[in-house]
């Protein structure tokens, strides 16, 4: 097992990226600490590890709260001394923040991706490094989409976000790899599965006249598959990077667009 006896602290887990990575973690041996601000749905997934044998506890903790953050770790760290692998998959709805026209956006539609994936990615992974580093070890994971890269219409200030954090991901690497932290960021395309790509696709294909079936074809033909990534390739991409077998991983994205963007 890539993960075994790893502690793995999970933010957003009640998420369908989120739950993902938590059953790959699992599988793979990891302990886990699931985190969310819905507690019944990261119960929920708490309980299908467990009930596969897998190690796994949950907590309300909402990855916008500097307090709520370090008082969990500090919890985790009372509990079985260390944390090796930080995974933030936080999300926010998209429901006025995409499929539309950016002239048409208010300003605070536009700063709220920006300031609410920075302000929690910035969060988990300080909090996560100052422990870290006193082991002068640890993984700490970020997630991106293709806007980070590609110019997309109607994407408001998603793209500018995703960016933000790409950029974040690259910068805390150079500053923690001489402590024994890796940085490392996962850069999926849209994976439909998820119900807030559901949503956005669906956004998007309103604003073009089309149906969801059709938009869903449309990204799907970009790639070189003629295919979008699925959940599990995703979660399983994210197992080995969390793993020491991916030690010379660090400061980087990996594309996981299928080809539709090219390195």
């Amino acid at each position: 097992m890539m993960l075994k006896d790893k502690v793995a602290v999970i933010y957003g887990a009640g998420g369908a990226v989120g739950g993902a990575v938590a059953h790959a973690f699992a599988r793979e041996g990891a302990k886990l600490f699931l985190t969310g601000r819905n507690r019944a749905a990261v119960d929920a997934l708490a309980k299908e590890i467990t009930s596969a044998e897998g190690s796994a506890q949950a907590a309300e903790v909402d990855a916008l709260d500097e307090e709520a953050i370090n008082a969990h770790l500090q919890s985790v760290i009372d509990t079985v001394g260390r944390i090796d692998i930080s995974f933030n998959a936080v999300g926010i709805r998209n429901t006025t923040l995409q499929g539309v026209p950016v002239v048409q956006q208010a300003l605070d539609q536009f700063l709220l991706p920006i300031a609410t994936y920075t302000k929690s990615y910035f969060l988990t992974a300080r909090a996560a490094a100052r422990r870290m580093a006193e082991k002068k070890s640890g993984v700490i994971m970020t997630v991106t989409s293709t806007p980070s890269r590609i110019g997309i219409p109607l994407m408001g200030g998603v793209g500018p976000a995703m960016a933000a954090v790409e950029a974040l991901t690259r910068n805390l690497s150079a500053e923690l790899v001489p402590q024994g932290i890796r940085v490392v960021g996962l850069r999926p395309h849209g994976m439909p599965e998820s119900g807030t790509i559901k949503e956005v696709f669906g956004l998007h294909a309103k604003a073009w006249g089309i149906s969801w079936d059709q938009f869903h074809e449309l990204i799907a033909s970009r790639t070189h598959g003629r295919r979008l990534p699925t959940l599990v390739e995703m979660a399983n991409v994210a197992a080995f990077i969390a793993s020491d077998q991916a030690s010379a991983m660090t400061g980087t994205v990996v594309n996981m667009s299928l080809g539709s963007l090219d390195d």
